[in-house]
């Protein structure tokens, strides 16, 4: 029945315990990670997402798919954005459903930078980045072929000024659209970690040049976007010491995650969601780093990174973070909360299905009832 979530008999299991997320009560402290999935067809949410998410709903959170704030975001095929009138509607049966489950649901907002092909984008859309550096990542577009991303444009003073206000716009369209708040991807090398990221910013104007200079652009968004939703609707995830879409390791890591960190706590926003890549291949995270985050920051922290049960239990006892976030084992386990529970085991995922476009591998996963 693939792997099983393990045993935490004996454990007080705060992980299953309610908790606060500022006005928001979360039933337990399992959260829903996002999982890009491209079931929106043309950009747009569906029924067949409101399924998905509603089948989940016992998650203590569930934080969306990356979903973009502008059409120059939308790098991958058939991810949603939440900057249309229709994308807002279609977001409206999501959330519904969520709640309609008692479920509470943040929208990861995510504009995907350099890490994107012109295939992917509607006619007019540009391929951006903080500096003409590129990824050479390959990604599979709209046309069914696998295409190495091109070198982006070096973004313009106006052209960020205007990607800013597309994320203040976005976290208005998602209040609108019955979200409890929005979720800021700074994570994974996409557009606010591009920024973050000496290889990718070469800039030497505000927002390039020093680390300081570099957090800029996440600290404007952050500070933006709280000032149109409040501080109370406003997490963001980050990736210190992450790899993914070829960025590089540099020394001035922990510094620069630590002084975000300190910002961010200045402004007030509701949580940091941390990811620790080392169980896909990434440097592991230290532990003292960690530890010195945690002390940084005075919100909440969201844990993420290949966590069972068993870890998650002990490093919410351990107090490195407050919630922990489950990625893959959702996709298989519209149940997992109970599954996590009860020790039941896991229903075998199906990789072939992770991306695509209709019901198989999405929402056909069996609950423990119909498994037994």
């Amino acid at each position: 029945m693939g792997y099983q979530g393990l045993n935490t008999e004996g454990m007080s299991k705060k992980l299953f315990s309610p908790f606060a997320l500022g006005n928001i009560e979360l039933k337990n402290r399992v959260v829903m990670a996002p999982l890009t999935r491209t079931r929106a067809l043309g950009n747009i949410p569906n029924e067949l997402m409101a399924e998905y998410y509603g089948q989940r709903a016992e998650a203590g959170l569930i934080i969306t798919e990356g979903t973009s704030p502008s059409p120059n975001g939308l790098g991958y095929p058939n991810i949603p954005g939440v900057f249309s009138e229709a994308q807002v509607a279609g977001w409206r049966k999501v959330t519904d459903t969520v709640h309609e489950k008692g479920g509470r649901i943040f929208v990861q907002i995510m504009h995907t930078g350099r890490v994107s092909h012109p295939d992917n984008l509607p006619e007019g859309g540009r391929v951006l980045g903080p500096s003409a550096v590129p990824s050479g990542v390959e990604m599979y577009t709209l046309k069914g072929k696998k295409e190495v991303l091109p070198t982006p444009e070096a973004m313009s003073a106006a052209d960020i000024e205007e990607a800013i206000e597309e994320y203040v716009q976005a976290a208005k369209n998602a209040i609108a659209a019955g979200f409890d708040g929005v979720e800021l991807h700074g994570a994974n090398g996409y557009l606010i970690e591009q920024f973050i990221h000496p290889h990718t910013n070469q800039r030497e104007d505000e927002f390039g040049g020093s680390l300081e200079k570099r957090a800029q652009f996440a600290l404007s968004v952050a500070r933006r976007v709280v000032d149109a939703i409040g501080a109370d609707k406003v997490g963001i995830r980050l990736s210190p010491f992450g790899q993914n879409n070829n960025l590089p390791a540099y020394d001035t890591v922990e510094p620069t995650y630590l002084y975000l960190a300190e910002k961010l706590s200045e402004i007030g926003i509701l949580y940091i969601h941390t990811v620790d890549h080392s169980s896909m291949g990434a440097p592991v995270v230290p532990l003292a780093f960690k530890q010195r985050l945690r002390a940084a920051f005075q919100g909440k922290i969201i844990l993420s990174g290949g966590y069972d049960a068993e870890r998650a239990e002990a490093d919410l006892q351990a107090d490195l973070g407050d919630v922990v976030a489950f990625g893959r084992p959702f996709i298989g386990n519209p149940d997992l909360v109970e599954r996590l529970k009860s020790n039941a085991p896991f229903n075998e995922l199906d990789p072939s299905t992770f991306y695509g476009l209709d019901a198989k591998g999405y929402t056909d996963y069996p609950f423990l009832e119909k498994a037994k």
